[in-house]
């Protein structure tokens, strides 16, 4: 498995990133720097967290003029699986590769503690994961919540593309357990090919024992099956 970890200037998780897919998925991992201009040869691509460009004007919204960005639309666009993890969500919203935004937490604080989230679709990052399944993942954001027009809305949640929703441990969704204000409590979302899925937990942060949380391995083992055909 070839997988690129997209980095821009800003990114904080790409060495996390790298490390999950390099020594918990065994998978032949490596950096893309953002002026790169190609992803050929690579089966998977990641866009880590962090703050692409400082997050200036809004996140993810320089990091959508970078040249890498014309051969990650081609590679989404050709089904293959791309993963954007907190400040990589918020550069494919920027994309168009996802609909909606990442705006600023409902109550203007930056969140940086575990959350628990369902898992809602099976898709190139859920195939290990069983629809209502409750993850403890952590959080690291101060734009992570999510808002789209009434028809996006609906249509992600009539199409199934809500990947995540934030909730309690037993899987409830409440408005206590939303700590952004995200609409509908939504945690990640597919595209329509469901193989593009951003998030804003981060697994990589919690993909081994040794963290004392190993809930978001499930999350990589998942592309694991989906790159091999165990759909």
């Amino acid at each position: 498995m070839q997988i690129a970890v997209i980095q821009f200037p800003g990114s904080n998780a790409d060495w996390d990133a790298l490390h999950a897919l390099r020594a918990v998925l065994q998978a032949d991992a490596r950096f893309v720097f953002h002026r790169e201009e190609s992803l050929r040869g690579f089966d998977a691509a990641v866009i880590p967290g962090g703050f692409s460009f400082g997050d200036y004007l809004r996140p993810g919204a320089i990091a959508r003029f970078s040249p890498i960005v014309p051969a990650l639309q081609a590679f989404a666009a050709s089904g293959g699986p791309v993963l954007g993890i907190c400040n990589g969500f918020q550069i494919l919203t920027e994309l168009g590769l996802l609909p909606g935004a990442l705006t600023r937490n409902l109550h203007l604080r930056f969140e940086c503690r575990d959350i628990h989230l369902k898992v809602e679709a099976k898709g190139a990052f859920t195939h290990a994961l069983k629809p209502g399944q409750v993850l403890r993942l952590p959080i690291a954001h101060a734009d992570g919540r999510y808002h789209c027009d009434a028809q996006t809305l609906e249509r992600l949640e009539g199409e199934g593309q809500v990947a995540f929703r934030y909730c309690d441990e037993g899987g409830s969704a409440a408005d206590d357990f939303n700590p952004n204000g995200s609409l509908h409590h939504i945690a990640g979302i597919y595209n329509e090919g469901r193989n593009v899925l951003g998030m804003m937990p981060h697994p990589e942060r919690a993909s081994e024992a040794i963290l004392g949380n190993a809930a978001g391995s499930a999350i990589f083992e998942s592309l694991k099956l989906h790159l091999q055909g165990g759909r």
